[in-house]
């Protein structure tokens, strides 16, 4: 039996041969009391590659993220974030239950779930009545997955890390794909996330290692990461076999963005010619698409079911598909998938 076309995550991929012998190799120690010495290398150098004065690895992207929303942020306070952003819909409710916060939504009114600072500051509770949830935090998203991997430019970044900081609030960057988000600007990861406070990055998704992601910030801000990553249970021991495929995923993944980031344009292109489904492909300019089957006559759950019996894997998000391209996805790949969901629509 052929093998399946997995496009429902770039978190599906299997660690290259590369990544497998390094982690065979790996040198070891115990992480909680720092002395991982490949743990210690993967830190080092994603903070020297991000220009941050220091780096955190814990096991997930929620993780990272809720570590940061814990340090910036007092209990009672608000944390504005766009409406569809990864923190509010796909971390549980973790910022409440774990930081004592509340989201504060806002919708993009141009659809793309970039956020302007008009749009943030019209959320911001800043110097009101007693009774008032204050902000405590501006939480970005760069790529950003809901909104079809939309990219964050560094202008846009700069600019409301300015305003918020004239404010005195705090900036987390939720970068899980922001090596895409560079890759599709031609600009550097240091550049994207030099303005925020602190970012996370995930090397298990486009970057494709098995397990883990970066935080990263001040040295002191770190320090005290860690202390929140183990009472979230993130201290982990000889955690240098995991940090060693990071390692391969942060030197070498790279480069191959730009491949997943042209399947992913001709896989719009494809979709974009078939009845009843909506996309505009000028819009996909990473490794994300997101498109409408309202008005196919199917349901986006009975589209991918039948895509499955056909050995092509997507994901159904309400009215909407999405597919994510990666290193394990070939151009071929492309055109089968494409084959397949023609024929399902056609029935």
């Amino acid at each position: 039996m052929p093998s399946l076309i997995d496009l429902r995550s770039d978190t599906v991929t299997k660690p290259t041969a590369a990544m497998r012998r390094a982690m065979a190799d790996a040198e070891v120690g115990d992480d909680v009391y720092g002395e991982d010495p490949t743990v210690n290398h993967l830190q080092e150098r994603a903070a020297e590659i991000f220009e941050k004065e220091a780096a955190l690895f814990v096991p997930t992207g929620s993780m990272g993220n809720q570590t940061a929303v814990k340090l910036h942020t007092k209990p009672g306070q608000e944390v504005v974030i766009e409406e569809r952003g990864h923190i509010y819909n796909f971390e549980m409710a973790t910022m409440s239950a774990f930081s004592g916060c509340l989201a504060r939504p806002v919708k993009s009114q141009d659809g793309s779930g970039i956020l302007t600072w008009d749009e943030i500051k019209g959320a911001i509770h800043h110097n009101s009545a007693y009774y008032v949830a204050p902000t405590g935090l501006i939480a970005l998203e760069n790529s950003h997955n809901l909104a079809g991997g939309s990219v964050l430019t560094r202008e846009r970044t700069e600019d409301i890390c300015l305003r918020a900081h004239e404010m005195n609030l705090p900036v987390h960057l939720d970068g899980a794909r922001i090596f895409n988000a560079a890759v599709a600007l031609k600009d550097s990861v240091a550049n994207l996330a030099r303005p925020a406070d602190s970012v996370m990055f995930c090397l298990s998704k486009g970057l494709g290692a098995p397990v883990g992601s970066i935080l990263l910030g001040t040295k002191a801000f770190i320090d005290e990461a860690r202390t929140v990553r183990k009472i979230l249970g993130g201290g982990m021991r000889q955690a240098g076999v995991l940090a060693a495929a990071g390692l391969i995923a942060l030197e070498e993944s790279p480069k191959a963005l730009p491949n997943d980031h042209a399947n992913a344009k001709r896989l719009a292109e494809g979709v974009a010619e078939l009845p009843g489904v909506k996309i505009d492909p000028e819009n996909v300019v990473t490794n994300i698409v997101i498109f409408d089957v309202a008005d196919t006559g199917q349901t986006a759950d009975g589209i991918c079911a039948q895509l499955r019996e056909r050995g092509v894997l997507m994901s159904g998000f309400g009215a909407a598909i999405r597919a994510v391209t990666h290193y394990d996805v070939t151009s071929v790949n492309i055109e089968t998938a494409l084959r397949e969901l023609r024929s399902v629509l056609a029935h």
